[in-house]
């Protein structure tokens, strides 16, 4: 076969098929009722089916504290360092054991003076994992990344105030399995794609296996006291934003959200373009769930959604696909009288996180 007549060979794929797969089975569990009554029922029930599809109780199950004997003991913080990055602020090293076999990497930024609202602060992709969001200069790859896409709402939040608890996700940072390791531009990779083949087998997923190390994390902050959680909040830019949507979705300690970059509707932004990573197919989830209905059982929590008008992962529709999960997530808001704690706030550019918002009072404590 010549090259000509190889580049008009027509190609057979999945798509078209799959396309229509999502259209008669999709979104099933959207909410469909008309009353605040409706919809808190709707939350309760939809909490515990997303739990389940994302393998949260089954990782909470298999991996019981109380049938191990595992207590939530001072020795499950070991603090490793404590630098004062700049003044007015103490960041501290922590090794924190989730369970027996897991441990999660963070640094903890402290502002000097009186305690003010904590806030765990997720990092996405191509950041270097919690170096990035606390501000972590010492790798120039890590540096430059924090200039490109603004990285560094961790640090920026202790500035203002705030205690904030920036982790390494599973599979970033310090916590990159055997094939992602190393310095330079290694430090960039992650192994969700690892983890994903490792979690699907076994009915877990990487977001459920996130939101169980995160929920580790509050149980033991709740049980030993050492911060105050009652107006705990949760920020994250593009993966980080999707681990602050689905962490506020189960875990309803979460009393504030700042999703950035990671609010569309999954047939644009990962049905069409299915090359994205593997942290964010989860399966089953389509057939139940679009974003919109996942952020829905966030009402009525102040919750701000950050888009970026030419952000590449809107999909070829761009803000259009961004506007429907909107609408999802604002009638339940409405239903809650809750209108005043749900901003969108939208901004030029591609795929980055804007730091203006940081001001605004649903996320300080004013709001």
């Amino acid at each position: 076969m010549s090259m000509a007549d190889r580049s008009k060979r027509k190609y057979y794929d999945s798509l078209p098929g799959m396309l229509h797969l999502y259209k008669k089975l999709g979104h099933v569990d959207h909410f469909t009722g008309y009353s605040v009554e409706e919809l808190r029922e709707w939350q309760e029930n939809e909490r515990k089916v997303l739990r389940n599809i994302i393998g949260l109780d089954r990782l909470y199950s298999a991996l019981d504290d109380e049938a191990s004997g595992y207590s939530y003991s001072p020795d499950r913080w070991k603090e490793m360092e404590i630098v004062s990055p700049e003044k007015g602020i103490i960041r501290k090293k922590v090794i924190f054991e989730v369970d027996k076999y897991t441990f999660m990497p963070m640094y903890v930024l402290e502002p000097e003076g009186n305690f003010s609202r904590l806030y765990y602060a997720f990092a996405g992709h191509q950041g270097g994992g919690k170096e990035s969001v606390a501000g972590v200069r010492e790798i120039k790859e890590i540096s430059e990344k924090i200039d490109f896409f603004n990285y560094d709402y961790g640090l920026k939040l202790a500035r203002k105030g705030f205690t904030v608890i920036c982790p390494d996700p599973r599979g970033f940072g310090e916590r990159r399995d055997a094939s992602a390791q190393g310095d330079n531009a290694a430090v960039l990779s992650c192994s969700c794609r690892n983890i994903s083949n490792m979690a699907i087998p076994l009915g877990l997923s990487v977001i459920g296996l996130l939101a169980y190390d995160y929920m580790r994390l509050t149980d033991y902050l709740e049980a030993s006291g050492k911060y105050d959680i009652s107006e705990l909040s949760c920020i994250g830019f593009s993966g980080g934003g999707m681990q602050t949507l689905f962490l506020s979705a189960v875990d309803r300690r979460i009393k504030r959200a700042l999703i950035s970059g990671y609010m569309y509707g999954v047939k644009d932004a990962l049905l069409l373009l299915n090359n994205n990573c593997n942290c964010n197919y989860v399966p089953g989830l389509w057939e139940h769930f679009d974003m919109g209905d996942i952020g829905a059982l966030l009402a009525p929590i102040p919750l701000v959604i950050q888009s970026c008008r030419d952000d590449h992962l809107n999909g070829e529709r761009g803000l259009e696909n961004v506007y429907e999960q909107l609408e999802i997530i604002k009638k339940a808001y409405k239903l809650m009288k809750a209108e005043k704690m749900l901003i969108h706030d939208i901004r030029p550019g591609g795929h980055h996180f804007h730091d203006e918002i940081l001001t605004a009072d649903l996320l300080s404590d004013k709001g």
